[in-house]
């Protein structure tokens, strides 16, 4: 995603997206207060993670990358194509954008308050390994707090680069990635490799049994799916979350969130350019990969969506930021940025949901809901996040994930309730 330009729209209120200046007065040891607009971003990437995420959960077929045959046929179709344009891979890099801009407040933070930064944020990274780990072994193999927390690392050590070079490197490591998806398709062309798909349908059968087991069943068969798992998360998702937190940290550095009203022409412009580019992207991903495990085609189909997804997502940011400054989207903004807010809590909050329903310890729904009526489920279940947050933070100054890993970061207790006089906080949640 290349760092946006955002802006508002014309008839916006002079400051859009902030309950505050972007920075406190000179000698002011206040923090400012929170950004609305990035809260409300992270708010809606939460939808896209639960829509890619629960079709995992619903669906054993899905982890081996085919079709359940109990639902072969249009329906299967539809919400695939769905879920492959218009959400996979778009909203985990822009959480890692997210990511990126949000540890430049972080920086900023720790610089008002005197504090050494690097501590902190090493003991932030422990937590969000910790509670990582716990995520992927109990609930999700999926999870992304563990990468993002070994990332960390380098964005940490990364932190001192101009914005110039910081968006440089990420696009380098976008092509380079690209590029070995790219030769591993020829290579495959080469050795005409035949798809398993009777050793993936076997795959996808016995996960299912174990999925509706009890929950040392499905424990071990989260565990037995994680090393696949964390090859996809390495060779796919690792090198573009890297890349993403580094256009946040340029983006950051120029504040470019934090005061979207004056560049509304050049939001226009991406938009105009990054939605369409992006979604030709989004179809021809699809186009490569559906149907087609196994395949040089998905492979090649990879490359496309490494260097597409971004795209898109960029385009989703700016739409939205200009959403934003019209009144019917401040509305918008204002009913996502809570969930933003504890958007770590809500993630994992998502995955407990996702078990409840699916899995044998639950509901165990696992291979019995349609394609498209598990899209139905997911939108539900946000909307009730939406409400959730908004009531929790009504409150409570943070999510209860938010408050603990504030607690290890700080190594000091943050309140609990929400006093009256409470101010609000400008650090976003780091999920």
């Amino acid at each position: 995603m290349t760092a946006p330009s955002p802006a508002a729209a014309a008839t916006a209120p002079p400051v859009v997206g902030t309950t505050a200046p972007a920075s406190p007065t000179p000698g002011s040891t206040a923090a400012p207060a929170r950004i609305a607009d990035v809260d409300a971003l992270r708010g809606f990437a939460l939808l896209g993670i639960l829509v890619v995420n629960i079709t995992f959960f619903s669906s054993a077929f899905a982890i081996y990358e085919i079709a359940d045959p109990a639902y072969a046929g249009w329906t299967e179709d539809a919400a695939s194509w769905i879920v492959d344009v218009l959400f996979t891979s778009k909203f985990y890099v822009l959480f890692s954008f997210l990511f990126g801009y949000s540890f430049t407040l972080q920086l900023e933070s720790a610089r008002r308050r005197g504090a050494a930064f690097g501590p902190r944020f090493l003991r932030r990274l422990l937590g969000l390994l910790v509670i990582g780990a716990a995520h992927a072994v109990l609930l999700w193999q999926g999870d992304i707090l563990t990468t993002y927390a070994v990332l960390g690392l380098v964005l940490l050590l990364l932190r001192g680069l101009r914005p110039r070079v910081a968006l440089g490197i990420a696009g380098g490591i976008l092509l380079l990635s690209a590029s070995v998806f790219v030769l591993a398709g020829l290579e495959e062309l080469a050795r005409d490799t035949t798809p398993d798909l009777a050793r993936r349908i076997q795959g996808a059968t016995d996960a299912t049994a174990y999925w509706r087991g009890s929950f040392g069943d499905v424990v071990a068969q989260r565990l037995a799916e994680m090393p696949s798992t964390a090859e996809l998360l390495i060779v796919l998702q690792a090198p573009s979350a890297l890349a993403m937190f580094l256009v946040g940290l340029a983006a950051g550095r120029r504040r470019l969130l934090a005061d979207v009203t004056p560049l509304r022409p050049v939001l226009v412009r991406v938009v105009r350019v990054a939605l369409p580019v992006g979604l030709a992207g989004g179809v021809a991903y699809a186009w490569a990969t559906i149907g087609q495990a196994g395949t040089p085609r998905a492979t090649f189909g990879a490359a496309i969506d490494v260097l597409s997804s971004p795209v898109l997502a960029t385009g989703y940011v700016c739409a939205l930021l200009l959403a934003f400054g019209t009144p019917a989207g401040a509305r918008v903004r204002d009913a996502l940025a809570p969930a933003g807010r504890m958007a770590l809590s809500n993630y994992v909050l998502q995955s407990l949901v996702c078990a409840l329903l699916f899995t044998g310890y639950g509901l165990g729904l696992v291979g019995h809901v349609p394609p498209l009526a598990v899209l139905g489920v997911a939108v539900v279940l946000y909307a009730l996040q939406l409400r959730l947050s908004a009531a929790w933070l009504r409150r409570h100054p943070y999510g209860p994930l938010e408050w603990a890993l504030r607690w290890l970061t700080n190594r000091a207790r943050p309140p609990w309730r929400r006093t009256p006089d409470a101010a609000s906080e400008r650090t976003p949640s780091p999920a």
